[in-house]
């Protein structure tokens, strides 16, 4: 893409496509290196999650529970209640979809240092269809006092969301999704929970994504600029807590948004940017995203055209709400 981005965050758009779960799986094996309280638990999902890798140079620190999704999340809260830091992994229809409860009543209300991972998230998931895309999870997870949720933009971000939340202590919840995806951020560029990152500075609108679609806001700012219009793009990877700093700026500055999440719009992203806007600066605000319906089988990028979630249509909404 022909786009100028914002250079401190070290940015580029040039490399391979690779799946966000790489970098869990990898952020994972460094970490075994170097801490032995970090703790894995998987769902019978080693290879899909990518934790296989750590299970075989760390086996006393991997526990396979097998299909059960409950025990999962409780067995780790028992071990964060001795001090060890587990990383429970599952799809995320699964987990935090089928242990919601527990979650809830071993995790949040206990604050004890458990990070739920949920994996294969989103329509992207692709053919496995509507019952594997899992769209609610943000909006779960999110209500849950003491629980942090980060959805990370790309590989190099998932690495660093990973090593980040096994520093926090507390619950935290990481969302990533199954196919490759494009690469925005580098080894250098900088990541720090709850706090979003500018990826392209604007002044008529500011499109805000979470995961692997930022990557269609910066093509869809491309496109805006060829009709003139600046469009600020931000990297909201932390949903919860929310950078309300940098928000309230990005609204000061461009005075309209456009919210972008391949989830329910439900009580997600776009549900928490509005409420903030809502209590503290109004805007005009548009929110793109899965509206009340569940997904279905297909590819990919099919599914994310279809739904309204491509750069096209991010572009046909942010003219329609600059031209309001």
């Amino acid at each position: 893409m022909n786009i100028i981005l914002n250079k401190k965050l070290c940015l580029d758009l040039t490399k391979e496509k690779i799946p966000t779960r790489n970098g869990y799986g990898d952020a994972l094996v460094e970490l075994g290196k170097k801490n032995r309280q970090i703790m894995v638990l998987c769902a019978d999902l080693k290879e899909s999650t990518r934790v296989q890798k750590f299970s075989e140079l760390f086996p006393r620190q991997y526990v396979e529970m097998g299909v059960a999704e409950q025990n999962l999340v409780t067995v780790a809260s028992g071990l964060a209640a001795v001090g060890k830091i587990p990383f429970a992994s599952s799809y995320a229809v699964f987990c935090p979809g089928r242990c919601w409860e527990q979650i809830r009543t071993t995790i949040c209300y206990n604050n004890r240092n458990v990070k739920i991972i949920g994996a294969h998230a989103g329509i992207s998931v692709g053919p496995d269809g509507a019952t594997h895309q899992m769209l609610e999870d943000i909006a779960l997870m999110r209500v849950l006092p003491n629980m942090i949720v980060v959805v990370p933009c790309d590989y190099e971000q998932t690495k660093k969301a990973t090593a980040a939340i096994a520093e926090f202590k507390g619950p935290a919840y990481m969302r990533f999704a199954r196919e490759k995806t494009e690469q925005m951020t580098t080894s250098k560029t900088p990541f720090e929970i709850g706090k979003m990152q500018v990826f392209k500075e604007g002044s008529d609108i500011a499109l805000i994504g979470a995961g692997p679609i930022v990557y269609d806001c910066l093509k869809a700012a491309e496109e805006l600029g060829k009709k003139r219009t600046k469009a600020m793009v931000v990297n909201c990877h932390t949903i919860k807590p929310l950078d309300c700093g940098t928000l309230l700026a990005a609204a000061k500055k461009c005075k309209k948004i456009i919210i972008v999440e391949e989830a329910q719009i439900n009580g997600g992203l776009g549900a928490a940017i509005a409420e903030f806007l809502g209590e503290n600066c109004p805007t005009p605000l548009k929110r793109i995203g899965i509206k009340d319906r569940f997904g279905e089988s297909g590819e990919p990028e099919e599914l994310l055209k279809k739904f309204g979630l491509s750069s096209e249509e991010i572009v046909k909404e942010a003219l329609k709400l600059v031209n309001r």
